[in-house]
């Protein structure tokens, strides 16, 4: 009797020699294209020391400003500490120099009315920590004022009223709605016992089975808030807040415009739109050798 006559013929071909270059992948993987640059510090072009001592309102702005750095790095909560510094009474060179010298860093945000347009434009400087605050107040009165800190108040605020607004009423769940559903019980339940200094729950939704029916539904039971934040300091990354407490969509971009990450992030303000207590440091090091090197001049 032979005893492999009954064996099943083995389903993968047996090649007895391979050596380099003999096996030929069929397919190529084909890989999501990933961020390629980071944002990184420049120095800013700045003019004769002379010039700038000229200015005395800058300059005592800028003093101003690394006052409230050290106020804010040395404090007993930086990453929630703020302190502000007007522009009131500086003349138009003034404020040319003070622009100049802040430039623009990697992340902007605004503050959108009721009808979309926005109200306040925020932009942080390429000192992290040091934003720029321009826009129209809640009686129509302009704004212009340079705000320290890991972000705007104003963006917490803002966030904080938005969290309080009523949202849709919740609508019968469509049928092509599978997986969301649960998604919000657990968004819920972290929303309930989340309090202030805990670390952000993050909901990783790019890693979920969620349709296009899924994603929409969600957006429509958690609504979409007034402050919009975009960091550019490695790729792309679109922050929202939404109409219900301490909740925001993160979303990062690779240089296609593609969708690399999809989240939700419960917490008072993410961690990706705030500057790092070292951050705050580190700028109130460099603003002190601006300093440091008009009085020299």
């Amino acid at each position: 009797m032979n005893p492999l006559r009954d064996v099943r013929p083995f389903p993968v071909p047996v090649v007895a020699a391979l050596g380099p270059g003999d096996l030929v992948e069929d397919e190529t993987l084909d890989y999501i294209t990933m961020p390629q640059g980071m944002a990184m510090y420049q120095p800013p072009i700045l003019p004769e020391p002379e010039d700038i001592a000229a200015c005395e309102g800058a300059v005592r702005v800028l003093q101003q400003v690394l006052d409230a750095l050290q106020q804010v790095v040395h404090g007993t909560a930086p990453k929630s500490e703020t302190a502000r510094v007007t522009l009131t009474g500086l003349t138009g060179t003034d404020v040319t120099l003070i622009n100049q010298v802040l430039g623009e860093g990697e992340v902007s945000a605004q503050v959108l009315s009721a009808d979309g347009s926005p109200t306040l434009q925020i932009q942080e400087s390429v000192f992290a920590g040091v934003w720029r605050v321009l826009g129209t107040g809640p009686k129509g009165a302009p704004v212009d004022y340079i705000e320290v800190g890991a972000v705007p108040e104003v963006l917490r605020d803002m966030a904080l009223t938005d969290g309080n607004r009523a949202v849709p009423a919740a609508m019968p769940i469509p049928a092509q709605v599978m997986n969301v559903p649960s998604v919000l019980v657990e968004l819920e339940d972290q929303r309930r016992v989340w309090r202030a200094g805990d670390l952000a729950h993050v909901v990783n939704l790019t890693l979920l089975p969620l349709t296009p029916e899924d994603i929409g539904y969600l957006d429509y039971r958690l609504g979409t808030g007034r402050v919009l934040i975009l960091s550019r300091g490695y790729g792309n990354c679109r922050i929202t807040n939404c109409c219900v407490p301490n909740t925001w969509r993160v979303v990062y971009y690779n240089s296609m415009d593609t969708v690399i990450l999809n989240s939700v992030e419960v917490t008072d303000m993410p961690d990706v739109a705030c500057a790092a207590p070292e951050d705050l440091k580190d700028s109130a090091e460099r603003v002190a050798e601006v300093l440091q090197w008009v009085h020299l001049g």
